[in-house]
């Protein structure tokens, strides 16, 4: 019988080794999986390249990931919000790298990766500084740039409702980047709120099916960033 449940985050996460690609899921805290990055931490590897939209917030998540030199290089849309205060710092030391990439493009890339596309033509970052040194062709009358697709080792990605067999449901906008990242890495570990009993959740509400998934941890009481932050927290505890 098929089970994936993993019995904890440090468990889940054992797997990732030094040097790997992590696409990490969210929008801002919305689908953020603050456990899975902490259990992250602790397991202890670095030199990792991590794909997500922004660089994370205050001293947690992403962010203290980030604080504790784990992380060689984001590729994201934004890596400065309002609360975030490690990346900005270590990048103006150029002790990390950037690739910066639009939001949209961003996305596209992920799920190409996950289609078995290698590449796409966008119109987004025509003559701009992030079209530099990539190819454009003109379609129409109109210029584009050559994008690649993304692909991972591994995927830390948030839901609200898992089974067994991982089978995944989002909470509104946490459903943000996670479904398409589950079908771009090779290793996808989730943490869900709800673990749903056999024949308890519904196949046509099924977003991400159970194929693209390895590990599922339960985690009953997600932390929140917001709640986090204005508590001035900082991983480890």
């Amino acid at each position: 019988m098929i089970n994936k449940i993993s019995a904890s985050v440090h468990e889940a996460v054992s797997v990732i080794h030094d040097g790997a690609t992590v696409l990490i899921s969210g929008f801002g805290e919305a689908g953020s999986p603050i456990e899975l990055i902490h259990a992250l931490i602790d397991h202890g590897a670095s030199d990792l390249t991590v794909v997500s939209n922004n660089t994370g917030s205050g001293h947690v998540g992403l962010a203290a990931l980030i604080a504790h030199r784990r992380v060689r290089k984001m590729i994201c849309s934004f890596p400065r919000t309002s609360n975030s205060f490690v990346f900005p710092e270590l990048y103006r030391k150029g002790e990390i790298e950037l690739e910066l990439v639009p939001q949209g493009t961003l996305a596209e890339r992920i799920r190409s990766g996950g289609a078995g596309i290698p590449a796409f033509y966008t119109p987004a970052s025509v003559d701009t500084p992030l079209a530099e040194g990539k190819e454009h062709r003109e379609f129409d009358g109109k210029k584009y740039v050559l994008e690649h697709a993304i692909r991972a080792d591994f995927a830390l990605v948030k839901c609200r409702t898992a089974d067994r067999y991982g089978n995944l449901l989002y909470n509104k906008t946490a459903r943000n980047f996670g479904p398409v990242m589950c079908t771009a890495a090779n290793t996808t570990i989730v943490q869900a709120a709800h673990i749903a009993q056999p024949g308890e959740m519904d196949p046509e509400h099924v977003v991400t099916p159970g194929i693209f998934v390895q590990h599922v941890v339960h985690i009953p009481e997600p932390a929140h960033e917001s709640v986090l932050i204005a508590e001035n927290k900082k991983y480890p505890w």
